[in-house]
């Protein structure tokens, strides 16, 4: 008997470029080429992990589901620390690469920028936006008002926090579009809160891209466009993914235990329950498959779901969970801290980006 089940409301989302071709390649055991896509990784710098990731053609994009464009994810697990040190380091490098970015699109330095901070500044993981522009220097009334007092290496640059549809009953990018029609910017720059599928990347990742944005879609509320079609200049999207599924959090829990089990069989010969906690070998994350144990030793510790692909494990757990309710939204509970952190740390890449004339020296006298 056929049965045609729509399970596409089951799908595993993620909003960064990077996890959607990792999930198509874990589908098709494909290898690290994929037509149409073309990947790039630079680890050059320590601590700090840079994939440039582009869709070339609109049948590639329908593979891992996300527009033709440019994608670049810089991942610093150290981001969470808190660290002062570290912001600074991801904030240059966050400069350089967006500033190649704007070259890239032709975008020069006379060119003017508006910049939306989307998200509720009353939900702390979703409020990454408008705390970026409360950090931004911002220009464009000088230039309007005063621009015998603008001195040069600055750019005209305005900033604005539209809120969401829930506080402004009005949709996010209607109030775009009427701001851009009226202030006529030569681009946009949308930053927003993302989700992802690994927990691993959840505060610790930077995404830049030139396709636009959806707002909400991380969460399932997924809204009307801001993209060039509908604005009808360039639009550069930075997202940080700050929430996680539970099934998510299910998912990668199971494959840690496996991934600590695996490790713990190769450092020692003992039994794994006579094993002294001095012992055990350093973690690390993620785990990859060479980490895990035989697919004997996954069907011992974890059954049936100990030996399911990847993929095909954390849909059975989306699956299960999803239609109980129980699929939440889930951020760490540090994110109060992290969120001004890497609001602070875009907002200084921006300002120097932006502004020749803000640099290393200068950029913190523009930010709090």
């Amino acid at each position: 008997m056929e049965h045609n089940i729509d399970l596409s409301r089951y799908a595993i989302r993620t909003d960064l470029a990077l996890e959607a071709h990792e999930l198509v390649q874990e589908q098709q055991s494909a290898s690290d080429v994929m037509p149409g896509v073309r990947i790039e990784t630079d680890d050059s710098e320590r601590g700090i992990k840079v994939t440039r990731l582009q869709v070339e053609t609109e049948e590639a994009g329908r593979t891992i589901g996300k527009l033709p464009g440019h994608y670049i994810t810089i991942e610093v697990p150290k981001l969470r620390d808190n660290d002062t040190a570290v912001e600074e380091q991801v904030a240059r490098r966050f400069t350089k690469e967006f500033a190649a970015f704007l070259e890239r699109l032709g975008i020069t330095e006379d060119k003017k920028a508006l910049v939306v901070g989307l998200g509720n500044w009353n939900v702390t993981p979703d409020a990454l936006g408008p705390m970026v522009v409360e950090n931004l220097l911002v220009t464009r009334h000088l230039f309007t008002l005063a621009p015998e007092s603008v001195e040069e290496g600055y750019r005209e640059v305005s900033a604005l926090s539209p809120g969401v549809l829930g506080i402004t009953g009005i949709e996010t990018s209607e109030i775009v579009f009427g701001v851009v029609e009226k202030s006529k910017p030569d681009f946009v720059i949308c930053i927003d809160a993302l989700a992802s599928r690994a927990l691993h990347r959840v505060n610790t990742t930077i995404q830049i891209s030139d396709t636009g944005i959806h707002p909400g879609s991380g969460v399932g509320n997924k809204r009307k466009a801001i993209d060039k079609q509908t604005l009808g200049v360039p639009v550069i999207a930075i997202g940080v993914p700050t929430v996680v599924f539970a099934s998510t959090i299910v998912n990668d829990a199971i494959t840690y235990l496996l991934g600590h089990f695996g490790q713990s069989m190769k450092e020692s010969s003992r039994a794994f329950n006579k094993l002294a906690m001095s012992s055990l070998p350093e973690r690390k994350e993620p785990y990859t498959e060479e980490d895990l144990p035989d697919m004997e030793s996954r069907k011992t510790f974890m059954g049936l779901v100990g030996s399911l692909p990847e993929q095909e494990k954390q849909q059975l757990i989306h699956e299960v969970l999803r239609p109980l309710g129980q699929d939440l939204v889930v951020t760490p509970k540090e994110v109060d801290d992290f969120i001004e952190g890497v609001a602070n740390v875009i907002a200084t890449g921006l300002n120097r980006a932006l502004h020749r004339a803000v640099d290393g020296q200068n950029s913190a006298a523009y930010t709090h």
